[in-house]
C-alpha cells in the first residue's frame, strides 16, 4: 500500500506539472515530455553522467571526511566535560556559519582547487555530525558502563560491544541527515568554483536561461540520492534499530 501510495503521488504530481506547463510559457515551464527529451539527449552525449559521477564522488569524499572527524568530535565532548566547554562555543560556532561564507573562505585560502571544495562540504557538515553524535555519547547506559568494568574490558572490547552499539543509531541519524545536507552544499561548492558537476551544469544553463536543463538535472540528480538513501541508508537504520 506504501508504495502503491507514493507511486500515485508521483503521478499526481506529474500531471499537475502537465497541465500546468500548458497554460504557462514553455520557456518558464517546460512540460515533462520537453524535461525528459533534454535528460535523454545529455545522457547521450556523455555529460550527464559524467557530471552526475563527479559530484557523487565528491559528496562521498566530504561524506566520509565528515562522518570521520565529527564522530570522534562528538564522542569526545560527549565523554570528557572539559573538552565540551572548551570547544562549545567553537563548534556552535561553525555550525551556524552560513555554507556559502564557508566554501568563499576555503577557495579563497586554499585556490580553486578540489581539496578546497571537499573541505569546504566537510566543514558544513562536520558540526552537525558532532552534535547528534555528542547527545549518544551522553546518553550512554550506565549500567553497561558497569558491566564493562566488572568483567574489565580493555579498551577495543568497550568500543566494540559496548560503545559503537548504543551509538549506531545516532551515527545513521547523522548519515541520513547528513547526505541530504552534503549533495545540497557540494552543489553550491560547484556552482562557484569547479569546472565540472551538477553545481556547474546548473550554472551553465542558468546563464543560457534553459530552464528544462535545470529541472531535468534537479531531477536525476535527485532521484539518484533518494536511490542512495532507500537502497542503502534505509536498511541501515533499520538494522540500528532492530532491538527495538
Amino acid at each position: 500500500m506504501a508504495l502503491l501510495a507514493r507511486l500515485g503521488s508521483l503521478v499526481l504530481l506529474l500531471a499537475c506539472w502537465w497541465l500546468a506547463s500548458r497554460v504557462t510559457d514553455p520557456r518558464t515551464l517546460p512540460s515533462p515530455e520537453a524535461v525528459a527529451a533534454f535528460v535523454v539527449r545529455e545522457a547521450a552525449s556523455g555529460d550527464l553522467l559524467r557530471n552526475i559521477g563527479i559530484t557523487l564522488w565528491r559528496v562521498v569524499a566530504s561524506f566520509c571526511l565528515a562522518m570521520a572527524t565529527g564522530a570522534v568530535l562528538g564522542i569526545a565532548l560527549g565523554r570528557s566535560r572539559t573538552a565540551d566547554r572548551l570547544l562549545d562555543t567553537p563548534l556552535l560556532v561553525l555550525l551556524n556559519t552560513p555554507a556559502l561564507i564557508v566554501t568563499v573562505l576555503a577557495y579563497i585560502w586554499l585556490g580553486l582547487t578540489e581539496t578546497a571544495a571537499i573541505l569546504a562540504v566537510a566543514l558544513n557538515k562536520m558540526p552537525n555530525v558532532a552534535v547528534i553524535l555528542r547527545e549518544g555519547a551522553r546518553g550512554l547506559d550506565p549500567g553497561l558502563e558497569e558491566m564493562a568494568q566488572a568483567f574489565r574490558y580493555d579498551r577495543r572490547t568497550w568500543i566494540r560491544h559496548v560503545l559503537l552499539p548504543q551509538l549506531e543509531p545516532f551515527a545513521v541519524a547523522a548519515a541520513r541527515s547528513g547526505v541530504s545536507l552534503a549533495w545540497k552544499i557540494v552543489l553550491v561548492v560547484e556552482l562557484l568554483g569547479r569546472p565540472n558537476g551538477v553545481g556547474y551544469a546548473i550554472s551553465y544553463y542558468f546563464q543560457l536561461f534553459d530552464v528544462a536543463a535545470l529541472i531535468g538535472y534537479s531531477l536525476v540528480f535527485s532521484a539518484v540520492m533518494l536511490a542512495v538513501d532507500a537502497l542503502l541508508l534505509q536498511p541501515l537504520d533499520a538494522h540500528a534499530r532492530r532491538w527495538r
